[in-house]
């Protein structure tokens, strides 16, 4: 099965990312808007087990921090991904760094450096996304929350996702 880490943002910034992925994203009907910290692995349930008292752990450590999302970026020429760019924190890499090494994939590689972000648009043509990007990096965001929380989840058959475990960030979580 597959399984993920991620920070669920706030209902205001999630109808925000949705006001645009509903559009702009396949994968909107499977997932909520979300920043990824452990991109997808297979796992068994006897291994998610222990993978929730090890994210338990590494939650303690951390206490809850603000979160900021300030424009509108992309990753092209890479990819045709559109975004809302958070602004990375030493708690937002901190996190993605334990994690990634707590729950170590067989080859232990990881794809793509680390770009804190929450995906409004993907599988775009050039074109899609030339069209697309160039009217959004012009709205402005300024959006800051406070994260407390952070969720594996799991893949259902039918391509959704759904949570496993929340762990709330802090020593008295």
């Amino acid at each position: 099965m597959k399984y993920g880490v991620v920070i669920f943002p706030s209902k205001s910034l999630q109808d925000l990312a949705n006001s645009y992925r509903k559009r702009y994203d396949p994968h909107y009907a499977l997932i909520t808007p979300h920043l990824t910290l452990k991109n997808s692995f297979e796992a068994t349930d006897a291994e998610a087990k222990e993978l929730a008292d090890k994210l338990r752990h590494v939650a303690k450590n951390y206490n809850p921090f603000t979160l900021k999302a300030t424009k509108i970026s992309s990753f092209s020429p890479v990819n045709n991904v559109i975004y809302l760019k958070v602004e990375p924190t030493q708690e937002l890499e901190g996190l993605h760094q334990d994690i990634n090494q707590e729950i170590q994939q067989p080859d232990n590689s990881i794809e793509f450096a680390f770009v804190p972000h929450i995906t409004i648009g993907q599988k775009l043509s050039d074109d899609e996304h030339s069209d697309v990007y160039g009217s959004l990096r012009m709205q402005s965001v300024q959006h800051e929350e406070t994260v407390d929380r952070i969720h594996l989840l799991y893949q259902l058959d039918n391509g959704s996702w759904t949570v496993y475990e929340t762990f709330r960030l802090g020593k008295d979580a």
